[in-house]
């Protein structure tokens, strides 16, 4: 594990949103990452979760020290509050909460917040400063608002699978893309209204969909299938149409991921890798002359000519790269300024020198003890995000009620009563 660094800045000031508190109703990963990020700015998070078995995401697996891989990563920095909003007393209690909520964010199953009392048309009139988000799957309104909605249906609705795969065969991406779509629209939303809050002192209703979101993120694909033309083909670990952009091997079976961006990258590539391995030794199979240099080869003149051939190009870059070990080939592709990358796995991620020296790795405690974690992006100089313990089921709920009014009998009628 990497070396940890504390999460607490000196000198700074406050994180922006200190003094905003946030009410979520939520599971899975799209609310929790949007909240979780709040968090970090500096905003209380009240996280609301069903009383003995809480956001089944907490359930998924039990690869960080018995919790879940996904609740850790979302769920740090927040307070957990055990509640059964379908019971009648539960009312009062998220009558106190919202009082004192500026946020409040849900992605229950469709209708369910309505039905519990919290639709924003309802909430606006008590609360006319609440900000409300609604993150769903499909939207509130449409022919499939009503349909059930996960990551992976999503990246199957929104054409994702249609591009990413190899050949005929279609992949998921490995990491719940339409989620992290959903949650960082969502979250970016969020901020937009709390500026709009302070000019006009009203609340409003947001509305965000894993559909909507991952539709934008589907841009690129989509403008290139632009009225009616030939969709992006399925590439694998090759860019769709930039190349060569993708996996090559090098002679120590060791994969590094090349980029080439336009033609003096190209060239620079042909003249001072490419041909020097190739000269000589031309592929009789692609027919290539042994003293043209690639960089006049007519097939491979402009990115469109070469992303066509990238068959035979592919032959011939793994030809030269075959006669170089991933160090030297990696000497070379720096010293012409050709984009490259290790094609790293988990445990290299966790040991990644770069993210050491950034001090990317900090300590985080949670109900298991310590555990390793990486700090958020985006590095303000003002201050240090606020990053907390990962909450155990119900660990605030008495602490909350306390602030709320509510007596320690009256905690115990409400446990006993199975309300929380």
């Amino acid at each position: 594990m990497p070396a940890r660094h504390s999460a607490d800045g000196a000198g700074m000031t406050k994180p922006p949103l200190t003094g905003i508190t946030v009410l979520s109703l939520e599971h899975a990963i799209a609310a929790p990452l949007c909240t979780r990020q709040l968090a970090e700015l500096g905003a209380r998070v009240i996280k609301i979760e069903r009383r003995v078995s809480g956001d089944f995401a907490r359930h998924y697996d039990d690869r960080v020290k018995g919790l879940c891989s996904h609740f850790v990563w979302t769920n740090r920095s927040k307070e957990s509050l055990t509640l059964d909003i379908k019971q009648p007393a539960a009312a009062e209690i998220l009558k106190r909460l919202l009082a004192g909520t500026d946020v409040l964010v849900q992605n229950l199953a469709p209708t369910a917040a309505e039905r519990a009392g919290l639709s924003y048309a309802k909430l606006s009139l008590d609360y006319p400063g609440l900000i409300v988000c609604d993150i769903s799957g499909y939207g509130d309104s449409g022919p499939c608002c009503d349909r059930k909605a996960y990551d992976l249906l999503m990246q199957a609705e929104a054409g994702f699978l249609s591009v990413t795969g190899d050949g005929g065969n279609m992949v998921k991406s490995g990491i719940s893309i339409a989620d992290i779509a959903a949650a960082s629209q969502a979250h970016a939303a969020i901020l937009a209204a709390l500026i709009q809050r302070g000019k006009t002192d009203r609340g409003s209703h947001i509305t965000i969909s894993l559909l909507e979101a991952m539709a934008e993120w589907m841009g690129f694909p989509l403008y290139y299938a632009y009225e009616g033309q030939s969709p992006p083909e399925r590439s694998g670990a090759d860019h769709a149409s930039i190349y060569p952009y993708g996996v090559f091997t090098a002679g120590d079976n060791k994969c590094l991921l090349l980029g080439i961006q336009n033609e003096r990258e190209w060239t620079a590539f042909c003249n001072e890798i490419l041909d020097p391995q190739l000269m000589g030794h031309p592929s009789k199979k692609v027919g290539v002359p042994s003293l043209t240099p690639l960089a006049e080869d007519p097939r491979f003149a402009g990115n469109a000519a070469r992303s066509r051939f990238r068959g035979e190009l592919r032959e011939l870059i793994e030809q030269a790269f075959a006669k170089l070990d991933s160090t030297a080939l990696a000497a070379r592709l720096d010293a012409i300024g050709i984009a490259w990358a290790e094609v790293n796995d988990m445990a290299a991620v966790w040991e990644h020198p770069q993210l050491m020296a950034l001090n990317r790795f900090i300590e985080v405690d949670s109900p298991a003890g310590p555990i390793c974690a990486l700090k958020p992006p985006g590095n303000d100089s003002s201050y240090e995000p606020r990053i907390g313990p990962v909450p155990a089921l119900g660990e605030h709920t008495e602490s909350i009620l306390s602030e709320l009014g509510y007596s320690e009998l009256e905690v115990r009628e409400l446990a006993r009563n199975e309300i929380i």
